[in-house]
């Protein structure tokens, strides 16, 4: 913290400075950083979180300014030397240079203007050294009147938020889809495992593993949906709609053009919102965007409860799967080897959930012709998306791949159990087989042996009937059924 406050001070011993203004008075500024003076006030006021913004973020912002210094020059609103030396600058900030001269915090006030301001006085600097002078000389490139011509940070801070997600998404799909195909490898690799099935945590009715593994797939399928339509979301633009989507001191042949050009500069598919005040003030996407990884998560979560559940044990648990072995579970009980991939996963999606609290509250929260509180869905939306990418990845190349399953303690806990008493109902009657379930529990004898007990069918019938593949399979035939068996 003393480290921070001395840098912010931005004058110390043997440290040379130059003098910088603005509407709010002079300040000394490192000689040697990129980052002006407004920047600096900001990384003063908003020292929140203590961390730096997400690059994906500041090369989004880049690639506006970019586009914005092509479009101006296209449009004769900036000379071809600023033009080409902004261009120049601001590739240089998505190739990963100059980052650390980003210091604004990710929860600021101003709706954006402290990135915005970053941004500006960056590429301003840059683009003077690129031209021959020296930092702070703003008579050469100046952040406000060539890098933001054209601009406000009300188109800007939205616009790049969108791109920023927009990137996110596609890498978290991108995972979801690597998990999509370990589950359905799984799903196929498990048919054949029978295993009793669960309601409420009590025995139910047999399930082949490999069912309950397809069911999950299914569930990040629709997941993988959700973010495509999530992308779409994003894809519309409010850049050149400037303060509040008026579209005031744009160009209007640069209003018509920066949103083109900015598709060309990201490589992404991106359009200009139809009404842009509504795009302006109104922030309903990122909400949509944000159900959508909630509702993953909780995908997510559930499964590995799931996981949790069934390979709980070793011994004394369900033991049906084996996850693969990670780490160490205790430092005190020697051997013990925990979930730690499932339990990851779940505390990712506690706090995505709790994000998109935080992300629906300030949607809520603007007024009028603006929202204000943008830094803090982006900052909890880039986090969510982030993290549960991260968590999907760890949870394929460390949890789902590896696991196996305990084939001979699913099938004799399938054989032990009650619950296979639903497929008798037919033959015998729901209340009849009630009793004969009550006393297979009273007296721990199997249901077979009851049933055989009372002679109530055939030993040949009640193999067929209480077949556990067949009650897997509704209306299998005996002919199917045994094709099954033979593959079994």
């Amino acid at each position: 913290m003393e480290e921070w406050r001395e840098e912010m001070q931005g004058s110390g011993e043997n440290k040379k400075v130059r003098l910088e203004h603005d509407s709010i008075g002079t300040l000394e500024v490192p000689e040697e950083v990129y980052y002006g003076v407004q920047t600096l006030r900001a990384a003063r006021n908003f020292h929140i979180t203590g961390l730096r913004m997400q690059p994906e973020l500041i090369n989004s912002v880049a690639q506006i300014k970019k586009a914005a210094a092509i479009t101006n020059y296209e449009v004769g609103r900036l000379d071809k030397r600023r033009a080409d030396a902004i261009v120049k600058a601001c590739d240089e900030i998505t190739s990963g240079k100059l980052h650390d001269q980003f210091i604004v915090d990710p929860i600021q006030g101003g709706a954006g203007t402290s990135l915005n301001m970053n941004a500006n006085e960056v590429i301003a600097n840059r683009a003077i050294e690129i031209l021959g002078g020296k930092k702070g000389d703003y008579s050469i490139v100046n952040p406000n009147d060539h890098v933001n011509y054209g601009q406000s940070t009300n188109d800007v801070f939205p616009s790049c938020g969108r791109i920023t997600t927009l990137k996110l998404l596609h890498k978290a799909q991108r995972q979801l889809k690597r998990l999509y195909d370990a589950l359905s490898q799984k799903a196929e690799e498990f048919d054949s495992v029978i295993k009793m099935g669960r309601t409420q945590m009590q025995d139910a009715v047999p399930i082949r593993l490999g069912q309950e593994f397809r069911a999950y797939s299914a569930a990040i399928r629709r997941d993988i949906t959700r973010f495509e339509h999530a992308k779409d979301e994003m894809s519309y633009l409010n850049l050149g709609g400037t303060a509040i989507g008026t579209g005031l001191n744009a160009d209007v042949l640069y209003l018509q053009k920066v949103v083109r050009n900015i598709a060309l500069v990201s490589g992404l598919d991106l359009v200009q919102a139809y009404d842009l005040i509504d795009a302006t003030q109104n922030l309903d996407g990122y909400v949509s965007v944000s159900s959508a990884v909630k509702t993953c998560a909780v995908n997510l979560s559930k499964m590995s409860n799931d996981l949790r559940l069934m390979s709980s044990g070793p011994r004394a648990g369900l033991g049906e799967i084996n996850l693969p072995p990670k780490q160490n579970g205790s430092s005190i009980m020697p051997g013990k080897v925990n979930p730690v991939i499932p339990e990851v996963v779940n505390q990712v999606a506690f706090n995505v959930i709790g994000n998109d609290v935080t992300i629906a509250m300030a949607t809520e929260a603007g007024q009028l012709e603006l929202n204000a509180f943008e830094p803090i869905i982006f900052y909890k939306l880039f986090q969510s998306i982030e993290t549960l990418c991260f968590a999907v990845q760890t949870l394929v190349d460390n949890c789902i791949t590896g696991i196996t399953a305990n084939v001979e303690h699913c099938k004799k806990m399938v054989d032990n159990s009650v619950g296979i008493i639903t497929a008798i109902c037919p033959h015998v009657g729901y209340e009849k087989a009630a009793d004969l379930a009550k006393e297979a529990i009273a007296t721990g004898a199997s249901v077979k042996d009851v049933i055989l007990e009372h002679k109530l069918l055939t030993k040949e019938e009640l193999e067929m009937i209480l077949d556990p593949y067949s009650m897997t399979e509704p209306g299998i035939s005996a002919e199917e059924l045994l094709d099954k068996k033979s593959l079994i």
